[in-house]
């Protein structure tokens, strides 16, 4: 059996600039890692069968972790299978990208295991089919992206302890995404832009607008530093100078939510298996 690692992510803003005739939208974000993860074991199989061990309520065929490995089988024509278990950590619908994160630790391990000494552009051309945030996971730099999250370069960004709340309720990106109400059409920015303070999440006020408890956690989390969501949401975080300053404000959370206090990173935890 052999074990990898699946961070967890932020996005340190989220903007989007322009809708794209093939419904795509594209986008201006800063991602970077955290050190708290999910957990993969795989185990050789010789009969060609993927068998997935994941207690998540998703269909199999849904499963992104199942469908990460059927891709590169089917690109790479292998006949070699895989025991895939899943230890799940990072919140679900939390936008932590923590699916896009298991299918391209998925493609990453696979690629090793079946020795099919597949570069990392292909990899990432293929966990593009999978989702707009898994090329990021396979990449592994902290990173300015643009397109749909896939045109990356990397930065080097301070690796700040950051508090991350998930106020136990689910934001579906699809439907965030459909809302009228939702900015499409930001200026582009720079990094200029993001130093001074003048970036944001384009999807906050819409997701607070829908699921109020998001809101809720915001002011509450702002009593002690500057929040924000991630992604499309729910969780949301705000960075603290050292662990224990982020720990004298998890011991206030209210119990109603689920809290970690986790270190930025500019490299992946993936990539020091």
């Amino acid at each position: 059996m052999q074990t990898y690692l699946a961070p967890a992510k932020l996005n340190l803003f989220l903007h989007i600039t322009s809708r794209r005739p093939d419904g795509y939208h594209n986008l201006q974000t800063i991602f970077q890692f955290l050190d708290y993860c999910d957990v993969l074991h795989f185990t050789h199989r010789n009969d060609g069968q993927i068998v997935l061990h994941d207690k998540a309520d998703i269909p199999l065929e849904e499963n992104l972790i199942f469908k990460a490995a059927r891709l590169l089988q089917q690109h790479t024509k292998t006949h070699l299978g895989i025991d895939i278990t899943l230890e799940k950590n990072i919140p679900m619908g939390g936008g932590l990208g923590g699916g896009s994160s298991d299918a391209a630790t998925t493609l990453f391990a696979l690629n090793q295991l079946w020795q099919l000494n597949l570069d990392t552009e292909i990899l990432m051309q293929l966990g593009l089919q999978l989702g707009a945030d898994v090329p990021i996971f396979l990449y592994g730099k902290a990173a300015w992206a643009e397109g749909i999250g896939e045109k990356l370069t990397p930065i080097d960004l301070d690796e700040p302890y950051y508090l991350v709340i998930h106020p136990n309720c689910h934001v579906s990106t699809r439907e965030i995404f459909s809302t009228k109400s939702l900015t499409r059409n930001m200026p582009l920015v720079n990094m200029s832009h993001f130093l001074a303070g003048q970036c944001k999440n384009v999807f906050e006020p819409v997701v607070c607008r829908h699921t109020p408890e998001v809101q809720t956690a915001l002011n509450w989390l702002n009593q002690y530093g500057f929040a924000r969501m991630t992604g499309s949401g729910a969780c949301i975080f705000a960075q603290f100078e050292n662990e224990i300053q982020a720990q004298s404000v998890l011991v206030k959370l209210p119990k109603k939510w689920k809290g970690f206090i986790a270190r930025g990173r500019n490299h992946s935890p993936l990539f020091k298996h």
